[in-house]
């Protein structure tokens, strides 16, 4: 079912500015979007970047750090649920529109694992550094050592070693009656960033799935499955069941077909559906889900599931949540 929301077509959509006077949306273009209802904060930080003259890079990156820094979303850094060893790891990336890249996974001890990300991409001739040498290089460049172990997580770690069970829940993200970015609304974060010049870079951090097996690395570090980004075609972001993203390099394929023609949510919609005919049972009740943003401005979403949402931020600061549409429910 598609839900109209999920094709709101919002790079050729009227927005509504700061002020309430409704603006064109040539004279208000898209700046910022990011994956689930807490993607609002950090796109306000993106925002409030560009405005102080950052680039997109800059203005993702500080996105991805608002809820990296918040120890209630147990998804993203500070607070994230550990591994089944008790060890908190987090994965991230960050892409630029001039083949800049750089990515960490399984590094530890880090709040901000998109600043040693992106220090992966400045300061070294690698695009990916992982476990212990990743954490060594951050530390090395200035990154401070952190428990990013919080009781809250700790608990929810000793209570889940009871049954030992992993089992995804779809949209746990925004389950209510909890507000966004708590216990039970959390989940990786994608972000991508448009300049009015046109330029565009991505980012997309997590502490990844909770209680996985020490050493997983899901799809958000790699490019062409969390996260992908291509100068004059535009960026995609994935989330949900990482494995189940991999499996097609997910974020590479939505933006192969912008390039073939697709607008952004037909690209994430037939992903979507290409998961569904590769895995058939097999993905039955999980959640993964796509969000575009195309070089021309125009944002699109799709999920195999209903619960997916992403937030849009005009250049004028205007936001607005929106549910994508699903191609099951």
């Amino acid at each position: 079912m598609i839900d109209r929301r999920g094709a709101l077509g919002l790079g050729a959509a009227a927005a509504v500015a700061a002020t309430g006077k409704a603006v064109a949306a040539e004279d208000d273009p898209i700046a910022v979007v990011s994956t689930w209802n807490f993607g609002k904060a950090a796109n306000a930080a993106a925002l409030a970047t560009f405005k102080a003259g950052g680039s997109p890079l800059d203005a993702v990156e500080a996105g991805a750090r608002v809820p990296e820094a918040d120890p209630d979303n147990h998804s993203v850094g500070l607070g994230g649920y550990p591994d089944r060893d008790g060890h908190v790891t987090c994965d991230a990336i960050i892409m630029d529109d001039a083949g800049g890249c750089g990515a960490v996974a399984a590094i530890e001890d880090v709040v901000h694992a998109i600043t040693a990300a992106r220090l992966v991409m400045e300061k070294t001739p690698h695009t990916m550094l992982v476990g212990e040498g990743a954490t060594r290089f951050a530390h090395e460049q200035g990154l401070p050592k952190a428990n990013l172990l919080t009781p809250a997580a700790e608990k929810a770690w000793k209570e889940w070693l009871k049954t030992a069970k992993y089992q995804p829940v779809a949209n746990i993200e925004n389950a209510l009656p909890s507000p966004p970015g708590s216990v039970r609304n959390h989940d990786t974060i994608g972000i991508m960033a448009r300049a009015r010049d046109g330029r565009m870079a991505a980012a997309c951090t997590t502490s990844g799935m909770a209680f996985k097996m020490r050493g997983r690395v899901g799809d958000s570090p790699q490019a062409g499955c969390g996260l992908f980004i291509e100068k004059g075609v535009g960026a995609a972001a994935s989330t949900g069941v990482g494995e189940e993203v991999i499996r097609i390099a997910g974020t590479a394929r939505v933006v192969a077909s912008m390039r073939a023609g697709m607008s952004p949510m037909a690209a994430c919609r037939e992903a979507c559906e290409h998961i569904a005919h590769l895995r058939g049972d097999a993905i039955k009740e999980l959640q993964v889900g796509f969000l575009a943003l195309s070089a021309t401005g125009e944002v699109g979403a799709f999920a195999l599931m209903p619960g997916f949402t992403y937030a849009v931020t005009r250049h004028s600061g205007a936001t607005e949540v929106s549910p994508s549409g699903s191609l099951f429910g």
